[in-house]
């Protein structure tokens, strides 16, 4: 059981607790149905772009275990599922509708509904269709504007049925790990497309958010944007450290919350900026509803030759998780308090936090006391940020089950739920049974 103070909000009915996936990463069932391809499954078919090949193709089975997997999710007694909705499954092609894809989350929604669990549903969680890349991916401005279509399809099907609509997940990871460093789909290593992707992702979440309000008028509707709070490793490093922060984090929020881009940011790299109308400052920064904050880790970070360059350091002697990423509390502490000293914010939830650990079924069990550990230490510092006058609702585990990590394949496993990739074989981990006695005793 996760402990906290008995005046604690996380106590509080009204906080909401969940947990999350995304639709590449469980669903599998990907020539069902008319789905089309995407661009993960033409980045996984990239000899060396995916451990050992890895790829999506059954990835969970979630699309034919999803009555499975929901009455799990209502067992361990959470408040809430953040799932995300396919593209590839929605739009085919020529533009039309793909009804088949509209069914599936409808079945999903209605189960939801049918237990009363609140919906997040997000709406691009990086599976772009591969017939929109083949057409420049997030490089084309017209795809921002392809993406407000898909938008209007499945709000107006959808409307008030889903509780937040969140717009883009992690737009940092599409834009600089897909276009700026390759370590992503479409795989693309070059500085100027990361920030041309960067600016229309930006520009396709301003378009959806007067679209969801138009159909959706009762729900609430953001963006979820992941953060890494950067340490200087010596005080001769603050300045480059703050640097980092303004390249990595406040890109990314600043323009949603005031309609401009960092100022140093945008003159150091100059040569590489996309052109940006104020008119497209105005379309991103249109008010919302929420924030979703995601955070797994903190970066330090060290000067590099002149300023502002820097580099990452590896610190020798901090606790890791299985991925590599520093078990680090504090930083998720220290992130929520300076954004909310630096902006207005919203209301916010954290929609990812979790943690990757070599977890083994042993003797029908799980013991993945490091996870444990993870969640308590980052759940306090949520109590302790919400003392400190952070608006925060909410929090999602990630993630519900282990699943396709992306370019690490089924390497890393960060799910509460294990999966046995086999046998599509579900065991709740301790960290699971520790949610699930912490929400019943609330």
């Amino acid at each position: 059981m996760y402990r906290f103070p008995e005046d604690s909000k996380l106590y509080d009915p009204d906080f909401l607790f969940g947990v999350a996936t995304a639709s590449y990463q469980i669903e599998g069932a990907t020539n069902v149905d008319d789905r089309c391809p995407s661009i993960w499954d033409t980045f996984c078919a990239k000899p060396g772009a995916v451990y050992k090949q890895h790829n999506g193709d059954v990835a969970c089975d979630h699309y034919h275990l999803y009555q499975d997997d929901l009455n799990l999710i209502a067992d361990l007694g959470v408040d809430a599922y953040r799932f995300s909705i396919a593209w590839p499954r929605i739009i085919r092609p020529d533009g039309t509708i793909n009804q088949k894809g509209l069914d599936f989350y409808d079945r999903v929604i209605s189960a939801l509904e049918e237990k009363n669990i609140t919906i997040m549903a997000t709406l691009y969680h990086w599976d772009l269709p591969q017939y929109l890349d083949d057409q420049g991916g997030w490089l084309n401005r017209e795809t921002a504007y392809k993406f407000a279509e898909y938008v209007e399809v499945v709000s107006s099907y959808f409307g008030d049925r889903i509780d937040f609509y969140a717009t883009l997940n992690e737009p940092w990871c599409s834009a600089f790990h897909g276009y700026r460093d390759g370590k992503h789909a479409p795989g693309i290593a070059d500085e100027k497309s990361g920030y041309q992707a960067c600016h229309n992702l930006l520009l396709a979440h301003g378009l959806a958010i007067p679209i969801l309000r138009k159909n959706a008028e009762n729900s609430k509707h953001g963006i979820v944007l992941n953060f890494t709070p950067n340490y200087p490793a010596n005080e001769s490093a603050i300045d480059v450290a703050d640097f980092a922060d303004q390249e990595h984090t406040h890109w990314f929020i600043k323009p949603i919350m005031e309609g401009k881009y960092p100022e140093e940011v945008y003159q150091h790299y100059i040569d590489v900026m996309p052109l940006i109308s104020e008119e497209d400052m105005a379309v991103i920064s249109a008010e919302i509803d929420f924030l979703g904050i995601n955070n797994y880790t903190r970066s330090v970070i060290d000067k590099d030759g002149q300023y502002p360059n820097y580099k990452k350091v590896e610190l020798s002697d901090v606790e890791r998780t299985h991925i590599g990423w520093e078990v680090c509390p504090e930083g998720l502490l220290k992130l929520l308090t300076d954004l909310n000293q630096a902006y207005s914010l919203p209301p916010v939830y954290i929609t990812e936090n979790g943690a990757a650990t070599d977890d083994k079924v042993i003797d029908g069990a799980v013991d993945d006391e490091q996870r444990c550990r993870y969640y308590q230490s980052h759940l306090s510092s949520v109590d302790q940020a919400i003392r400190k006058g952070v608006d925060i609702r909410g929090y999602f585990a990630w993630s519900l089950m282990d699943n396709f990590e992306w370019s690490e394949g089924y390497k890393m496993r960060f799910g509460i739920v294990h999966v046995d990739y086999e046998t599509q074989e579900r065991t709740p981990k301790r960290s699971a049974l520790a949610f699930k006695e912490t929400l019943a005793s609330r």
